[in-house]
């Protein structure tokens, strides 16, 4: 299809080229999200997808299994063209080792996505990771330092800190270095740690 373009007198061009099948591996912290961003679209390009998802997420795996096949045959398409497996890595080192799929996108740690990039390199498949962040957050020395400080707390602890967007250092300005410190300790004391039914 033809899609205008910001540059006048130009337009840009776009193609699909299916691959024929994509290798989707998930984690357990975003099991669907991630699926979707990487399904959804190999799907829509006309490719089959092959979905291992997390070892300790397998009933979302069956769920969003049965609901995609649902949806794919309400509209004509064999529910069997997005297929899912449970368990653990020998399923994802099939996948990463199979031949008859040309990509495989995965989502984990970065030990493991290095052997599945070094895995599917040996085949000369295609490879999208989605790996551990080194995140930083930068405070500069006109920030709202309250508002900052609760943000930080977010992005360091939020969902756990089981994300690759997690915050894991701060860089601030020297003029506001004790005054975040201080900041951050009182708001951290307000935080309480470990599950449900944890007291002090």
């Amino acid at each position: 299809s033809i899609i205008p373009s910001e540059r006048p007198n130009h337009v840009m061009m776009e193609m699909w080229n299916p691959l024929g099948i994509v290798g989707v591996i998930t984690a357990f912290n975003f099991p669907c999200a991630v699926l979707g961003w990487n399904a959804c679209i190999a799907l829509v390009c006309g490719n089959c997808v092959v979905w291992k998802g997390a070892p300790t997420t397998p009933l979302i795996t069956i769920a969003m299994t049965e609901i995609v096949a649902e949806v794919l045959e309400k509209n004509n398409l064999p529910g069997a063209i997005f297929t899912a497996f449970c368990g653990g890595a020998e399923i994802g080192q099939a996948i990463a080792k199979d031949t008859r799929i040309p990509l495989v996108s995965f989502t984990g740690s970065t030990k493991v996505g290095l052997m599945v990039q070094q895995t599917v390199s040996e085949r000369f498949g295609k490879c999208l990771l989605e790996l551990s962040g080194n995140n930083a957050i930068v405070i500069m020395d006109d920030a709202n330092i309250p508002l900052a400080v609760r943000s930080v707390l977010f992005a360091a602890v939020g969902t756990a800190g089981q994300r690759c967007t997690t915050c894991r250092r701060l860089l601030l300005h020297d003029s506001i270095y004790i005054c975040t410190g201080t900041n951050s300790s009182e708001v951290y004391k307000q935080f309480k740690m470990g599950g449900i039914h944890y007291k002090k």
